[in-house]
């Protein structure tokens, strides 16, 4: 080796690799370490990672708060029920596949609001539509690999419930954000928590607090004390886990919920400590419904409005199927249980313990309408709309029999003449066996207008046959039906005008029949009955359901004496204590010469005009069956069970004339 001063001469060592391969070293991860440690990032490594990553979330997710707009609710948001009210106004039913009414704000009490702030959300007031310690909880819970948690304010919930789905997922988590973020810039507080109250889910199939309230006690929203109010905060964060009445596990946890909210509002300073003080006792909701609110006369009252909704206002089932409306009705709750209670006493009563199979087959139907102004008040349309599901109050199948003589009697004296030939050709051969009017009768036979009346008048409460169908073929049955329908009858309801059409081969329902003698009642004037008496749809009434007008159907003096014509058949039918108790009534019924499967007795007084009907079906449906059928029970059930529930109904305590 030559060495040369300042400069090597060491001949350099010729490379043992390939030619064309450049050998490249490799210093990757870190620079200048070795071992492990090169592959531990440096806190600039670390530094630029987060950097990069907080970069990209926040890139991403102002790319999805640009394009992002507020849609429309959904479908599901947006569905509620129909909700039925009696004729004061309380809730009678809610129907359809949402049980949900939506209320405004200033109807649901400040005490609610409070405690629904108080339990799911303290800075609801002041947040900008979410939480960054919830959203830290519900990122921590992604890291972990955990379920994906809520963390949401009450913004965040209203979005979910309103505008997206249920679904847990990151994707709906920013969705959700972002339009929390959005309504909250668009949307006051206000209208986010009415918003929210009316969308939450409370358990017992009942979204918003209206629906929660009526679920769990029975009453409107704006009643709720805050006690009440605090139990159903506590709902609001399971409905399943928190409903006391589910077992005695979810009965300590609904309880200690509820102290938690109401403890929780003192520490917001939303009650004072003297306000929490006053309730210490848990306040019991009552006790679970079964799914269907329409067992009972529910459903046939649900039925009787509809029908009315589609005469009068167009409505189609289709569309009170999509839910939304709130109908008031006419019927006074206390009547309809006087009406239901009245059936089933008389039914209990009358069953023979030798043919009580027999008497399975006997059905009940009655209704009482108000006689000033024809609103249906009360109705039995059977046992049990779920399980008999045809309304008895509303049927067309049952033959009305003798309470169809008035109609002819109507006829004769419209259109005969109270002297006339077609009155002369009846009363042959009655005035000679005529029996005196019945005692008590009231003085009516100071009014007979003439002979031939009073003879027709004792016919009626004899029930004489052969007297009706006479005047009928006389009068013609086209004439005798005319009146019939000017009185309130249905049309599709009247039978073939043939020699036996005086005699009540008709079949008009209760309904029709009740407000048919109402116009006796009103001399002569007909006002068409009705169920409803108003309905909105989303807070908008709908028209056409206007109270109907009267017109005058009959001459003034001939349903004058038809009312004391009535009241003969009333005094000759009615005990003399029920007599007293109701005053001057006049009623129509059918007789023991009927050829009819069934019983009727249809009266009024000044109030009410009920009818009331008995028959019995074939179990197969294969048509009616003879009441009396010889040999299967005690004669004479035509005759006196429908006035011996007639009876109850009228001798009960009497609604109010301002129910609608």
């Amino acid at each position: 080796m030559i060495r040369r001063r300042g400069r090597s001469t060491r001949t350099p060592r010729r490379s043992t690799a390939p030619a064309g391969l450049l050998r490249v070293r490799v210093d990757y991860p870190r620079r200048g370490r070795s071992g492990p440690a090169r592959f531990l990032p440096s806190w600039r490594q670390l530094l630029g990672l987060v950097l990069l990553s907080f970069a990209a979330v926040t890139g991403l997710a102002g790319w999805v708060y640009a394009t992002t707009t507020i849609p429309d609710p959904n479908a599901e948001a947006q569905a509620e029920a129909t909700v039925y009210y009696w004729a004061d106004g309380t809730q009678m039913v809610s129907v359809g596949p949402v049980n949900r009414q939506s209320v405004p704000l200033s109807d649901i009490p400040l005490s609610l609001q409070n405690a629904a702030i108080a339990a799911e959300n303290a800075g609801f007031r002041s947040d900008p539509g979410f939480s960054v310690r919830g959203l830290a909880r519900a990122a921590v819970s992604v890291v972990r690999g955990e379920e994906l948690q809520g963390g949401s304010t009450i913004t965040q919930q209203y979005v979910k419930n309103t505008f997206l789905t249920q679904e847990q997922t990151a994707e709906r988590k920013l969705r959700e954000l972002c339009l929390a973020v959005k309504l909250s810039r668009t949307q006051s507080k206000d209208q986010i928590l009415q918003g929210y109250l009316n969308t939450s889910w409370f358990g017992r199939n009942s979204y918003g607090v209206q629906a929660a309230a009526m679920a769990y006690y029975g009453t409107d929203v704006r009643q709720l004390d805050p006690s009440r109010s605090a139990l159903l905060a506590a709902l609001l964060k399971n409905g399943d886990l928190y409903d006391p009445a589910l077992g005695e596990a979810n009965r300590r946890r609904a309880e200690a919920r509820w102290r938690y909210v109401l403890d929780r509002q003192v520490e917001l300073g939303l009650m004072t400590r003297e306000e929490r003080a006053a309730y210490s006792v848990f306040p019991e909701p009552r006790p679970r419904e079964a799914a269907s609110g329409l067992a009972g006369q529910a459903g046939y009252l649900v039925d009787a409005a509809n029908k009315d909704l589609r005469n009068r206002a167009g409505l189609t089932p289709e569309a009170l199927g999509r839910g939304g409306y709130h109908i008031r009705t006419t019927f006074d709750r206390a009547a309809v249980e006087r009406l239901r209670r009245a059936v089933e006493e008389v039914s209990a009563e009358a069953q023979a313990p030798d043919r009580q199979a027999a008497d399975r087959d006997v059905q009940y139907g009655a209704a009482s309408v108000r006689t000033e102004d024809g609103a249906v008040l009360a109705l039995y349309g059977g046992p049990d709309a779920t399980r008999h599901f045809a309304s008895n109050a509303d049927t067309a199948g049952v033959p009305v029999g003798s309470a169809f003589k008035p109609f002819v009697l109507a006829a004769a004296l419209e259109h005969g003449g109270a002297t006339g030939e077609s009155l002369a050709s009846a009363r042959t051969g009655l005035l000679d066996t005529a029996v005196p009017p019945p005692a008590g009768a009231g003085g009516a036979g100071a009014d007979i207008a003439s002979p031939d009346t009073l003879a027709l008048r004792r016919a009626l409460v004899r029930g004489d046959q052969d007297a009706f169908r006479r005047l009928g073929a006389d009068v013609g049955p086209r004439q005798v039906r005319k009146t019939a329908i000017a009185s309130g009858l249905l049309p599709h309801s009247m039978a073939a005008p043939d020699p036996s059409f005086a005699l009540g081969t008709s079949t008009p329902s209760a309904i029709r029949m009740a407000a048919a003698y109402a116009t006796f009642a009103r001399e002569g004037r007909r006002t068409a009955p009705y169920s409803v008496a108003s309905a909105t749809y989303r807070g908008t009434p709908l028209a056409g359901l206007e109270r109907p007008g009267s017109r005058q159907a009959i001459a003034p003096q001939t349903a004058r004496e038809l009312t004391r014509a009535l009241r003969d058949v009333a005094v000759d039918a009615v005990d003399a204590a029920t007599l007293r108790s109701l005053g001057p009534i006049a009623a129509g019924r059918t007789d023991g010469g009927d050829r009819i499967p069934a019983g009727w007795f249809v009266g009024y007084g000044e109030e009410l005009s009920t009818a009331v009907t008995v028959f019995r079906s074939a179990p197969d449906g294969g048509g009616l069956l003879a009441l009396d059928e010889p040999g299967t029970g005690t004669p004479g059930r035509g005759e006196t069970l429908p006035l011996r529930v007639w009876s109850a109904f009228m001798k009960g305590e009497r609604p109010g004339s301002g129910s609608d």
